[in-house]
């Protein structure tokens, strides 16, 4: 998680000078600004495509590594449950 931090850390100080200069320049010539705009919505649209397949990979990795801890932990818990203490392992007891 450290080097995904360390990326965005390096990319936000260029990303948020561009935003910025986006919304100044528009405000001090509307004729640049009309100009900008569908530069700036392109730019908006590829970092939200972007963040979101980013967070989808973190996610699914995540989903993988949790489902691989509980198949484990399942699989410890069996062998140490074992017959003896409980498991019937598909053999009905009668009622006494």
């Amino acid at each position: 998680m450290a080097l995904f931090e360390d990326l965005m850390e390096e990319a936000l100080g260029p990303v948020a000078i561009g935003i910025g200069a986006l919304l100044v320049v528009p405000a001090l010539f509307p004729s640049v600004g009309r100009a900008l705009r569908p530069v700036a919505k392109g730019a908006i649209k590829t970092g939200i495509s972007v963040y979101e397949r980013t967070v989808a990979t973190i996610a699914e990795a995540t989903g993988d590594l949790v489902a691989e801890a509980r198949s484990e932990l399942e699989s410890e818990s069996h062998r140490v449950a074992g017959p003896e203490r409980g498991g019937t392992h598909g053999h009905a007891h009668a009622p006494t």
